[in-house]
């Protein structure tokens, strides 16, 4: 099964309804959920090739057509238990963070569209605090549904493919910047990655946010209070979160006249062809792949020059 049809596309393609596709499967018949925007393909588990000394979660690799794959048995991931795979088991082929995975669930129940505000961040019980992996908490329709972070799984058991710090150091010595930078990010794991690197590349002064619509609340009480866009030199924000995502915190940055000259960075592990068009027609600044934490750095110097000279 392709998720690839007229459906996704028209979701990819609209601009900024702070909405989401919601594929709900199931493990152990509790409801997972994952964006869409992140689904290529489902299909029915197949033998997978063992690999030696990987994390216990990854079962190999295998090869469907004329590409390798790697196979995270997501049941024991989440429950540190072997269990008996069965023939009805479903592989849910991902591509995010420039890479293609398949994670193995037990089925897939079908794709509920929903408002963002529809789904909560889980509170520090349900979520396991700043190690969870549980993103969000959906209701669709009658269901409640746990939101995985997947970029959290897959930098767990594979921390090369997540922000490295040795890009930063790349960069070799830099002046301290205390000009104001926000940004909008729902992982509380990439949320300190992302400061520790800014700060280590000499951005003092950045303020975090656990999703758009709390910096956007800010920016609003600044703007009434006349202080925007003074003490706002650029945003950066995350695609998908809770209550507001970073294409409707970009529209409505730039659709705003006080606003709209901040320089907006997205930065997510969903730009793509597609995603990159949404962006744009939303006025992204600019749009960048996560991990690729110095290219971000290189940008973020970029606009700012950028702006300064604009302000002389």
């Amino acid at each position: 099964m392709s998720i690839t049809g007229q459906n996704n596309s028209n979701i990819l393609l609209e601009s900024g309804t702070n909405e989401i596709e919601i594929m709900e499967f199931t493990i152990n018949d509790n409801l997972y959920g994952i964006n869409v925007a992140k689904v290529r393909e489902i299909m029915l588990s197949a033998p997978v090739k063992p690999m030696p000394h990987v994390h216990p979660a990854v079962e190999g690799i295998f090869k469907p057509r004329d590409q390798v794959l790697t196979v995270i048995n997501l049941p024991k991931y989440l429950t540190g238990v072997d269990s008996e795979k069965q023939p009805k088991d479903l592989f849910i082929v991902t591509n995010f963070n420039k890479m293609y995975i398949a994670f193995r669930v037990h089925s897939v129940v079908g794709i509920s569209r929903i408002s963002w505000r529809d789904i909560q961040k889980p509170d520090n019980a349900i979520s396991g605090g700043k190690d969870g992996v549980a993103t969000g908490i959906a209701q669709c329709g009658d269901d409640l549904v746990t939101i995985l972070d997947f970029e959290r799984i897959v930098a767990e058991i594979a921390p090369e493919t997540s922000i490295q710090m040795s890009e930063i150091d790349a960069l070799g010595p830099r002046q301290r910047s205390d000009q104001p930078v926000y940004i909008a990010e729902d992982s509380v794991l990439l949320s300190r990655m992302i400061q520790d690197a800014l700060g280590k590349a000499g951005y003092t002064n950045v303020h975090m946010f656990p999703n758009g619509q709390e910096l956007w609340d800010t920016l609003t009480r600044m703007k009434e209070e006349g202080t925007a866009p003074e003490q706002v030199a650029l945003v950066i924000t995350d695609i998908e979160m809770p209550q507001m995502d970073g294409h409707h915190l970009t529209k409505l940055i730039k659709e705003d006249r006080t606003l709209s000259k901040i320089p907006v960075i997205l930065f997510s592990s969903l730009i793509s062809e597609e995603m990159r068009i949404k962006g744009k027609q939303l006025g992204a600044d600019e749009q960048l792949s996560k991990p690729e934490i110095g290219h971000l750095v290189a940008v973020m110097d970029h606009l700012l020059h950028q702006a300064a000279e604009n302000k002389a």
